[in-house]
């Protein structure tokens, strides 16, 4: 696709491609994860709280799949959580005014959030408990 035409379709040309491109959304990826880690006490906590369970899903005694399921609901619970952060920082960057969209974005995010850690708790808890 020529520039032109990537203008057209509101693409951003980012000027890298093949292994280039993996190697710096690597390290764009890892930016992301220090600034959530240094900055965000909820995300610090979920990462204790799923390091816990994600060790806990290694020492129980179940099946490949509930294993999977158990580390599958950690990780789209981290997920969550650091798009949750995203959306914060973005609507932060725009204006710290008080605005019913903004906190209807952030309520959003957190209730995003409280979704995945049901999630989190029903699937660790049919798992025990079968």
């Amino acid at each position: 696709m020529k520039a032109s035409e990537s203008a057209k379709e509101g693409k951003f040309e980012h000027g890298r491609s093949g292994v280039k491109r993996i190697i710096h959304t690597a390290l764009y990826s890892r930016d992301g994860f220090v600034a959530a880690f240094r900055s965000e006490a909820a995300f610090r906590q979920l990462l204790a709280l799923h390091g816990a369970l994600i060790l806990g899903a290694f020492v129980l005694e179940i099946n490949a799949f509930e294993r999977a399921m158990l580390l599958a609901v950690c990780f789209i619970s981290l997920l969550v959580e650091l798009l949750n952060s995203a959306i914060e920082a973005v609507v932060d960057r725009i204006s710290l005014e008080i605005h019913p969209l903004s906190k209807r974005a952030k309520d959003m995010g957190s209730a995003a959030q409280a979704v995945a850690l049901t999630m989190v708790a029903t699937v660790w808890g049919l798992v025990l408990l079968a």
